[in-house]
């Protein structure tokens, strides 16, 4: 039995719930609950129009209705009256398919009945900007190589420091929180644990730093290039398998089995060769807007790196390419951005990685190459999407992901992709009167 959200209101003394979702392209909906209602809500689940947040529905759909998950409860360290819970989809009493959440809690399932249990944890990566977008919050920071200026991290310590003791009071276990490459950039990180529970706090992490930077007058933006100049805004993974009982790492390589010297299992290498095998489809999800593709296909910037990937390959602790094994027993997605769906990602990478061990895939050889610098010597890689349009396309026939995802999210996901690249390009932007103007 679900613990009583309406007896821990009492005893923690919730006044409000926020009953949360997220929509097909990431974006976080919710109602606010007051807390004598709650219990209803935990049983029939809050009202939503479904037609009014990103999901492929009409008006003329019945009514949408979030669960809320207890589990998932996250009280406010900044406004403890309020909790916020994270909720599954459901629609005529079954669950909404085509909702991102449900979708990682399905993938997980197939994954527990092989015996697998996936832990994950994030590296968010985000801007502090003004509060109209157009430039970094703090003037002063300017070096050319600003990752981990004490100087500018201080100066953002108001912000930087409420967000990490609202992590430490909620018992994420944060360790380290820096400077990033651009200017303006900064990155906290906290405690890996079970994929769910991970993708629910990357959520909250969202609406956390959002929120916490406006109350200083500030902005906070996980827009994957918000600067054309500036490393741009990743979101890496690091992901490992464990047993049932979540003890025994299964990703971990057995003594000197293993051949390719990156202390990986057999069966770490099957799931990473999934990965491999499909990432071109898999960049719709992990890099879902136009804006993704300037950081993935960047110039360098004016730190001397873009930081981000533009090739399909795997190596050992170098930063250049698209899967880093940076320690034995786990290795570390480096393609998503911070646009990327918290509950689709990872459920998009649990597919691929299941497909890979189920049909033994080969990741091959690593590459211990500095892709930035001698990338183009490197003749047999694949090269990643360099459009929305092109990773749309590419997810939209990837059979692999469509029997994992199913056709309802898949075709959903796609339509409401191809509406957003539509009407991108219908834009008229002002390069294209800079430079064809007068043609």
């Amino acid at each position: 039995m679900s613990e009583s959200l309406e007896a821990i209101a009492k005893k923690r003394k919730i006044q409000y719930f926020l009953v949360s979702w997220v929509d097909l392209f990431g974006n976080l909906r919710a109602k606010l609950v007051p807390s004598r209602a709650i219990n209803d809500m935990q049983r029939d689940g809050a009202g939503f129009a479904g037609f009014a947040a990103w999901l492929d529905m009409t008006p003329a759909y019945p009514d949408l209705f979030a669960v809320p998950d207890p589990e998932s409860l996250i009280q406010l360290p900044w406004q403890p009256e309020i909790g916020w819970v994270a909720s599954d989809l459901w629609m005529d009493g079954k669950p909404v398919e085509a909702s991102p959440r449900v979708a990682l809690k399905r993938q997980l399932e197939k994954a527990k009945k092989k015996g697998f249990r996936m832990k994950t944890g994030v590296e968010c990566e985000y801007h502090l900007v003004n509060p109209e977008g157009t430039d970094i919050a703090d003037p002063a920071d300017t070096e050319s190589k600003p990752c981990y200026d004490q100087m500018a991290l201080m100066r953002q310590y108001p912000v930087v420091s409420k967000i990490c003791d609202a992590m430490i009071k909620l018992g994420w276990n944060p360790y380290q929180n820096d400077h990033e490459d651009a200017n303006g950039q900064f990155e906290m990180n906290w405690d890996f644990d079970d994929a769910l529970k991970t993708a629910d706090r990357h959520v909250f992490f969202k609406y956390m730093v959002k929120s916490i930077a406006e109350e200083h007058g500030l902005r906070a933006t996980f827009m994957p290039k918000p600067f054309k100049h500036l490393t741009g805004n990743g979101c890496h993974a690091h992901v490992s398998f464990w047993n049932s009982t979540g003890k025994k790492n299964l990703f971990l390589a057995s003594g000197k089995k293993d051949k390719r010297g990156l202390g990986l299992s057999p069966l770490a290498y099957q799931a990473l060769g999934g990965i491999l095998h499909s990432a071109s489809d898999l960049a719709a999800i992990f890099n879902p807007t136009v804006n993704s593709y300037k950081r993935i296909n960047a110039p360098r910037t004016t730190s001397g790196a873009t930081w981000a990937p533009n090739t399909i390959t795997y190596a050992g602790n170098n930063r250049t390419h698209m899967i880093r094994v940076p320690d034995d027993g786990r290795f570390e997605l480096r393609l998503m951005d911070g646009a990327s769906n918290p509950y689709l990602s990872q459920a998009g990478f649990l597919v691929a990685m299941l497909d890979g061990i189920d049909n033994n895939r080969d990741p091959g050889e690593p590459t211990h190459v500095n892709m930035y610098e001698e990338g183009h010597k490197v003749k047999t890689t694949r090269r990643l999407p360099l459009n929305l349009l092109d990773a749309i396309r590419s997810f939209d026939k990837n059979k692999i992901l469509r029997a994992g995802l199913g056709d309802e999210l898949v075709d959903a996901y796609v339509k409401l992709k191809l509406q957003s690249w539509d009407s991108y390009a219908s834009h008229l932007s002002s390069w294209e009167r800079d430079n064809t103007l007068d043609c």
